[in-house]
């Protein structure tokens, strides 16, 4: 996958009640969405030198972080990703796992299934001590248009928590809340251009655009 445009927006509920309302009318909703919003939980990997943490804190252009991620708590589809940023814009691999692999990452800080991408982790644990450093999650509503590959999503109710031996416990919060109550991220991606319908209606020019990682924000928080 090449490099996509991303950017990031901090917004109030009502700006987003907005955008919901405008972009309802012109783009898809995501398929794999089936309410009005699916909740995203996952695990950040970081070294003994907190590394992919000072690099974004110091926003280092060229860096990447690792992380295991699942969608609506649902183990039969879990994906280790590594997700890389650079010249402002990003690009994500990913390798389906399991759930043994998760609890044995959980309970030793790696795992060695034999994947690239795993193998690849698993070589970063043992020069550099990477290891599971806390869990991010959110509610996530997403907008679609095949048309430059645009993807508009609202990431809401972000929260956090270091108990990351607790990443597949779905059985009550205990996470913490990260942002003010109100404020929400609003994410903008796609690759070369983003119509002009779609950059009219989000009005990105009236949004002050931050370099926003939700891993960031929930280590300083917790």
């Amino acid at each position: 996958m090449e490099y996509r445009h991303e950017l990031k927006f901090l917004v109030p509920d009502l700006t987003l009640e907005k955008l919901r309302y405008r972009l309802s009318a012109v783009m898809d909703i995501d398929e794999h969405q089936q309410e009005e919003s699916y909740n995203i939980r996952s695990l950040y990997f970081d070294d003994c030198f907190d590394k992919c943490l000072n690099e974004n804190l110091a926003g280092t252009d060229d860096r990447y972080k690792y992380r295991i991620r699942l969608y609506r708590g649902n183990t039969d589809y879990i994906n280790l990703e590594k997700k890389y940023k650079y010249r402002q814009m990003t690009k994500k691999v990913s390798e389906q796992i399991d759930k043994a692999d998760v609890l044995a990452c959980l309970a030793d800080g790696y795992y060695e299934t034999g994947g690239a991408l795993s193998t690849e982790l698993y070589a970063n644990y043992i020069k550099s001590g990477m290891r599971p450093k806390c869990i991010v999650e959110y509610d996530r509503c997403a907008f679609v248009e095949p048309i430059g590959n645009v993807r508009i999503t609202f990431d809401m109710n972000l929260r956090g928590s270091a108990d990351v031996e607790r990443f597949l416990d779905y059985s009550e919060d205990f996470t913490v809340p990260v942002l003010p109550a109100g404020t929400q991220i609003l994410e903008v991606k796609y690759d070369e251009f983003l119509p002009k319908h779609i950059l009219q209606l989000v009005d990105t020019n009236n949004l002050h655009r931050q370099s926003i990682s939700k891993y960031a924000l929930v280590r300083e928080a917790i």
